[in-house]
């Protein structure tokens, strides 16, 4: 299973990544491989701010739709376009081309109550 150290994670499998005043936000390798073949994400929060776990969009599988919930407030400032054409890049690649949104973050303190790498690990077990 793959849990990048430079990574922060909330307790329903989404990750963020802080690259200065933005951060990329998807889904974590453990959620795709449980999920199975994603066939389509849903993502229309553009332009909006949204609350921590606040619900941005939804992904859906081959046999299950899951939400897609910030990992901390923010704006939503552009959605992946790759995603919508190619939905197997969440699957193929879920912390590079596979992400789902870039955000600009409202309360960078909302990063500390998230989970680091080994927090992750030990929570998925």
């Amino acid at each position: 299973m793959n849990i990048p150290s430079n990574l922060r994670y909330t307790k329903e499998h989404e990750w963020i990544r802080v690259e200065g005043e933005v951060a990329y936000v998807g889904i974590t390798d453990y959620a795709q491989s449980e999920l199975g073949e994603i066939v389509f994400v849903d993502i229309n929060t553009e332009g909006e701010t949204l609350a921590q776990n606040e619900v941005f969009g939804s992904v859906e599988a081959v046999k299950t739709v899951s939400d897609l919930n910030m990992p901390v407030e923010g704006e939503v400032l552009e959605i992946n376009e790759s995603i919508n054409d190619k939905p197997e890049l969440v699957n193929n690649d879920p912390y590079g081309e596979g992400w789902m949104i870039k955000i600009r973050v409202v309360s960078a303190a909302e990063l500390d109550t998230l989970m680091d790498a080994e927090a992750y690990k030990e929570f998925i077990g």
